[in-house]
């Protein structure tokens, strides 16, 4: 069985990680969460569940407004041939999350540590950082150092590199 929220916010305290979660309707897009903004501050993200073509599995991680090109972005991680969405199954297998609740919280439910973390140097400028606790009914804010403690507690190693071409549309 996957981890809850409730599993969840037991880990982080059991680390000492602080954090604020704020209940909402559920939300699937940028756009939808766009909604919430001056009720949750933070750096508000964005997470794209990605596998190349031999199958290694990225979670991308950037801020909500980052443009990332996928047609280009494989060269700036180096993994092999273009990026194209992992399935909602290899999602649910992996990160225990659905389409729409796409989260670095998700790699609390990825005990073969299949996925690579990579996390945009943009969003890690930013002193609180907001995500899915594993669903999309709810927002958690925690801060960049202890989003990595983190992921590091789950047994990940996260890259921060530059994914983002800007702002999107700009």
């Amino acid at each position: 069985m996957p981890a809850t929220p409730d599993d969840l916010f037991a880990f982080l305290d059991r680390l000492g990680i602080a954090h604020a979660t704020v209940s909402h309707p559920a939300l699937f897009t940028v756009e939808q969460s766009q909604t919430l903004r001056g009720q949750i501050p933070g750096g508000h993200t964005k997470n794209l569940f990605l596998k190349d073509k031999k199958g290694i599995l990225l979670l991308v991680v950037a801020l909500e407004d980052a443009a990332i090109d996928l047609k280009s972005l494989h060269r700036r991680l180096g993994v092999t041939g273009r990026l194209s969405f992992a399935s909602a199954d290899l999602m649910r297998e992996t990160l225990g999350v659905e389409p729409g609740s796409v989260t670095p919280f998700g790699l609390i439910n990825d005990v073969h540590r299949r996925v690579r973390v990579i996390l945009d140097r943009a969003m890690m400028a930013h002193a609180q950082l907001n995500y899915h606790p594993l669903v999309n009914t709810m927002t958690t804010t925690i801060g960049g150092p202890d989003l990595l403690r983190f992921i590091a507690a789950t047994g990940h190693e996260a890259g921060i590199e530059g994914v983002s071409d800007g702002p999107a549309g700009g």
